[in-house]
């Protein structure tokens, strides 16, 4: 396969893999930018994660209108349209409505790196509230305007709470914000059962640098979680014939 068809599998499979992790529901997306037109990028059509395939992808510009398809599209494209735009060096996002990320978009603790797999979070989440410029809505980023105040919020860095909502996140490819999003909710779930017992000791920064620097998305470790990843999610067998 070429290069943007071996990018939409990768795509079909990380849906399916959020959802067999739990970081979807009947509700949730992720996106990739066009490797040829990085304007561009590809979401599914308003579907559920675990029920995507191949031809349920549309293309998507940079103002998160799909590109000649008439199929109904998720309301909050304009998330990924914005971050995209922001960031050039994103290539991957993730929405999603993990529980245990919200109750740090409700209270003043902040949802910090406690485990070394959430090192790469690089430090307090930032929490983006709807309200503070767009007044009282349905909470749902239903325009570039709201998109863009997202993706202000998220700066450079790789993810942002949102208050009664759920959480964003970027990375540099469809592997690094699968991890990302399965391993935020994970750190949140242990950070809230430490708070129960006592104070968290946080990843320190250099904890959080020396793990940083030693990850490698194409080491074999990398490649290890995500065949597992996708043997879970019931996809694992092209990878495993890559492999091969």
């Amino acid at each position: 396969m070429n290069q943007l068809e071996d990018l939409l599998r990768d795509l079909v499979v990380a849906n399916r893999v959020l959802a067999r992790e739990d970081v979807v529901d009947a509700y949730g997306h992720i996106s990739v930018r066009h490797p040829d037109n990085p304007k561009h990028f590809f979401l599914s059509r308003s579907l559920s994660p675990e029920l995507v395939e191949r031809r349920d992808l549309i293309e998507f510009d940079e103002m998160g209108e799909p590109v000649n398809d008439k199929r109904p599209p998720y309301l909050e494209r304009f998330i990924h349209a914005a971050i995209f735009e922001a960031r050039p060096d994103v290539q991957a996002v993730v929405h999603a409505h993990a529980e245990d990320t919200l109750p740090f978009g409700l209270v003043a603790t902040p949802l910090v790196p406690v485990i070394h797999s959430a090192a790469f979070v690089g430090g307090a989440v930032p929490v983006w509230d709807i309200r503070d410029k767009f007044g009282d809505t349905n909470l749902l980023v239903t325009n570039m305007a709201q998109g863009r105040d997202l993706a202000g919020c998220l700066g450079a860095g790789k993810a942002a709470l949102m208050r009664g909502h759920g959480f964003s996140a970027a990375a540099g490819s469809i592997f690094e914000v699968v991890r990302l999003a399965v391993y935020l909710p994970r750190n949140a779930r242990v950070q809230m059962n430490a708070m129960r017992l006592g104070e968290p000791k946080p990843l320190s920064p250099g904890e959080i640098a020396a793990r940083t620097a030693s990850y490698k998305p194409h080491a074999p470790e990398s490649w290890r979680a995500w065949e597992y990843w996708a043997t879970r999610a019931g996809c694992g067998e092209p990878y495993r014939q890559a492999e091969g």
